[in-house]
């Protein structure tokens, strides 16, 4: 989710094999990383970090993007580029700058905003000296301020969706909390991605009726190979899709009971930094007319994925993508654009003005 370092499905996910046509190379052999949100594996013993090795774990990647990304002829041309280079030496010698080499010239091929190769962090790939580390999210992180911002109107400040679910409870809590508001203000400025678990519970309180949200389609084989990595909700229902696609359409469930939420006023808050799941978010509430989006265009991460532990690397992958089931429109590499456009600094005092809140009736959070 993410962003996404973390991605749609990027939440810790428990280890699976997966296999491949290639001959078998030395040293740990790559397992997709799926199961419940919350599970965070072992990573695989990190290979010592020579050319030899670094060249296996090249060949891996090309082989784990072939049989999963979601566009095959992206996929070929990315494990085409890695093997043309690797064929002529050109991530020998590189040292700490070997996954930032690799993700470049990943994005040259496609700028995909998810897809990247980074360290885990441990064992002897690992070694000293400053690195970008891959790293899992904390859900400690996933919710900043909240409370009533002023009368009638509720805020909650959301940096992550982990799938946690202690935060899944919290943002429970809170809807349930203010549930008699006349409106919301979501702040999504800094979220980085995640799952689909707390959004679900939102949406429960926001929605009178079932209502499709947006459509997800993955990559066949990538599910075969290594399951959903959607996760088996009872918000993704399964659509007919084009060859080689398992679509779902994610849908709002209204909750059993009724709340003045259903028609209360909805902002939602944008940045460029707003990634991935925090993008799904927005969409959903933009394409529903469910709420206004105020701010600035998110970071354009639109792919989800789950990922592959190489032995002191690991890859997110992306295996699906996300879309507009009117239009079958998605925002990688643009963004989902605001529907009141302001610098990101300045989208909260603008969401309070068009509420009617002066700077005397604001609140202090917490």
């Amino acid at each position: 989710m993410t962003s996404r370092l973390i991605l749609l499905a990027g939440t810790a996910l428990a280890a699976a094999g997966i296999a491949f046509a290639q001959a078998p190379q030395p040293g740990p052999q790559p397992q997709i990383r799926r199961g419940p949100p919350g599970e965070r594996p072992a990573p695989l013993p990190a290979l010592p970090d020579t050319d030899e090795n670094r060249l296996a774990i090249v060949e891996r990647l090309a082989a784990t993007l072939e049989e999963n990304y979601v566009f095959p002829d992206v996929a070929r041309n990315y494990a085409a580029a890695l093997r043309t280079k690797a064929a002529a030496g050109g991530y020998a010698g590189l040292g700490d700058a070997f996954p930032e080499t690799v993700t470049a010239d990943l994005q040259a091929i496609n700028a995909d905003r998810h897809l990247r190769l980074g360290r885990t962090g441990t064992g002897a790939a690992a070694g000293p000296g400053p690195r970008r580390v891959m790293r899992m999210p904390d859900a400690s992180e996933a919710v900043g301020q909240s409370g009533w911002i002023a009368d009638g109107i509720a805020y909650i400040d959301l940096t992550l969706f982990p799938g946690d679910p202690s935060v899944v409870e919290r943002i429970r809590a809170f809807m349930e909390a203010h549930k008699d508001a006349r409106a919301i203000i979501f702040d999504i400025r800094g979220h980085r991605g995640g799952g689909l678990a707390e959004m679900d519970v939102i949406f429960s309180y926001l929605f009178a009726r079932e209502t499709v949200l947006v459509g997800m389609d993955t990559r066949t084989a990538a599910e075969r190979a290594g399951g959903n990595p959607l996760g088996e909700l009872a918000t993704l229902r399964s659509a007919a899709a084009p060859e080689g696609v398992v679509r779902r359409m994610h849908y709002a469930l209204p909750g059993a009971q009724a709340t003045p939420l259903r028609n209360a006023q909805i902002y939602l808050l944008t940045s460029r930094r707003s990634g991935s799941a925090a993008e799904h978010f927005a969409l959903a509430l933009k394409r529903t007319r469910r709420a206004t989006l105020i701010g600035e265009t998110t970071a354009g991460a639109g792919h989800y994925g789950r990922m592959v532990d190489f032995g002191g690397y690991a890859a997110f992958i992306p295996v699906g993508r996300t879309f507009d089931p009117d239009n079958d429109w998605d925002w990688e590499g643009v963004g989902v654009p605001p529907d009141i456009a302001v610098p990101a600094d300045q989208a909260l005092d603008e969401a309070l003005r068009r509420l009617g809140v002066t700077a005397e009736q604001r609140r202090p959070l917490t």
